[in-house]
């Protein structure tokens, strides 16, 4: 391809993007929730400041991170106030978010599943537009050019549940930035924050990727083989989200005579090197294995701040195991109603009728212990017991919720005119990811 080519297809690329960005925000704009909910005006207003923009905020196809300002301190956001009772219902403000969350998901995220899924790859027009519903912007300080005045784990949870509900694979596509993004604004450093977050609130929200998994059996996240020696970091990373186009990276790595921590680290730097990782689930994610050989990374947090990272981040696959789980349950119900056998709908069978509802049964008890462990996170309370308790009950019975709704298609549950052998290969990941998500 000529230089003139590149150009001309260059600027193509532009202007798509600037399209996509102005068509979901009127899409947004013309959605029934927003009037729901009273937020009309506001909304008119971004799409009139999107469309005014967009031609100065949407060329950075490559960029360079600099602090454009200094901090004299690093923002951090304070834990959430407890209302002192045992009440995990959402706030008005989670339940708006959600509500447009969800919104997205069933009109763009669920008719593009099968063909990302297929793909190996989330169409770059559905990154645009989560992007644009600022899914970045959920932890990060309002003074740092976020949206949250305190500490909103429980929120990334209900946005991880809503967005898994339309396709898990996207939605990890999706939350990949929001990981990055979250984890400099809990625990980077006032430059960290001021060099990387600015990225993260605009408008063009980079691709990247939180990486803690390595390729061995019975990984253990408090067992490295990543190395961090005099500054650089040495070994393989894998099942990256979107690992091919991440810009930036958060790395765990064994800090020499120390334990595990976090490191920032910028994909141009030489030694870094990206292969795919093609998996049996979460296709859409665009999976990759990321290769370091010597290459040199700050750290972000301390030890005690990786633990948390790695706690958050399995609270985040229990959330988005939630909305898989629903998922399930939402299209196998009308399926055995509608379904006849033997002269009558095969929910009439006791054996079918029992296997739906102990579907539903068991993801309430995921759901209870998930929230419970969010809302502690979210208000600075110990958490660590109760993200174990989620982490194993959504790893065992989210596989079992995935068996279960292939088993009552019978045939039609091991074809792909039927998404639930989809849901069942995604619902596998919970138990063997580490990462990738963060809330």
């Amino acid at each position: 391809m000529s230089l003139d080519e590149r150009t001309r297809a260059r600027d193509r690329g532009r202007r798509d993007a600037i399209g996509v960005g102005v068509a979901l925000l009127n899409r947004l704009a013309r959605s029934r929730t927003i009037d729901r909910f009273g937020l009309r005006k506001q909304t008119e207003r971004v799409v009139f400041e999107a469309t005014k923009t967009g031609f100065r905020t949407a060329g950075a196809l490559s960029r360079s991170f600099s602090a454009a300002s200094k901090l004299s301190k690093p923002s951090r956001l304070p834990a959430a106030r407890g209302s002192g009772r045992f009440d995990l219902t959402p706030t008005e403000d989670q339940q708006m978010v959600v509500e447009v969350v969800k919104e997205f998901a069933a009109e763009v995220l669920r008719p593009a599943a099968s063909a990302a899924d297929t793909a190996c790859t989330t169409d770059p027009k559905v990154l645009a537009s989560s992007a644009e519903l600022g899914l970045s912007l959920i932890e990060v300080p309002e003074e740092l050019g976020g949206i949250v005045t305190e500490r909103s784990a429980m929120t990334g949870v209900l946005v991880a549940e809503a967005m898994a509900h339309g396709d898990m694979g996207q939605a990890v596509a999706s939350l990949a930035p929001a990981a990055v993004s979250t984890a400099i604004s809990l625990w980077g450093d006032e430059t960290q924050q001021a060099t990387y977050l600015p990225a993260f609130t605009g408008s063009s929200v980079p691709a990247a990727a939180l990486a803690i998994l390595e390729p061995r059996p019975l990984f253990d996240p408090f067992d490295l083989r990543t190395t961090a020696v005099g500054g650089r970091l040495n070994g393989v990373k894998s099942l990256v989200p979107r690992g091919a186009e991440a810009e930036l990276f958060v790395i765990a790595a064994q800090l020499e005579d120390q334990g595990p921590a976090l490191f920032l680290v910028e994909s141009d730097h030489p030694g870094v090197t990206i292969e795919a990782e093609p998996s049996m689930g979460l296709r859409a994610a665009s999976l990759s294995r990321v290769i370091l050989e010597n290459v040199p990374a700050v750290q972000l947090g301390t030890l005690d701040d990786y633990a948390d990272c790695v706690r958050l981040s399995r609270l985040g696959w229990c959330a988005l195991a939630l909305g898989t789980a629903k998922a399930v349950l939402d299209y196998v119900t009308p399926y055995v109603n509608e379904r006849t056998a033997f002269g009558e709908p095969i929910s009439h069978r006791q054996s079918v009728a029992f296997m739906v509802a102990n579907i539903g049964i068991e993801l309430e008890s995921m759901r209870l212990v998930t929230y419970r462990a969010g809302s502690r996170a979210e208000q600075g309370l110990p958490f660590a017991r109760e993200v174990a308790l989620a982490r194993r009950l959504c790893t065992d019975k989210g596989m079992q919720i995935g068996t279960d709704g292939v088993q009552l298609l019978g045939g039609h549950g091991f074809v792909k005119e039927h998404p639930v052998e989809r849901w069942y290969r995604d619902l596998r990941a919970i138990g063997v990811m580490e990462g990738a998500v963060l809330v």
